[in-house]
């Protein structure tokens, strides 16, 4: 696991406030992939309801607060693939 996933997984985990209800899937590109379902966050490449792919400098952005996952995604900084409801959710479990 690269060192960029590994120190995604602790802050995520460390920002969950609630249960998520959906598994979702991060993809760091060129650096690997995590997974969240219910308040667990792991290192992991497996099947997901939502799958969100950015660049290792925007999702850091994002975690940080530096930048809204919504104008990441509208600026094209962020794709969404499967549920947009459950996307729009992990916002929530996220804050």
């Amino acid at each position: 696991m690269s060192q960029v996933v590994e120190a995604a997984v602790q802050q995520l985990q460390a920002k969950m406030t609630g249960a998520f209800d959906g598994v979702a899937k991060f993809v760091i590109a060129g650096e690997g992939a995590l997974m969240i379902e219910g308040s667990t966050v792991r290192a992991g490449d497996d099947e997901a309801d939502v799958t969100l792919t950015a660049d290792a400098d925007t999702f850091k952005a994002i975690l940080d607060g530096d930048l809204n996952p919504t104008m990441a995604f509208m600026s094209g900084k962020l794709s969404v693939d499967g549920n947009m409801g459950l996307a729009m959710a992990l916002g929530s479990a996220l804050s």
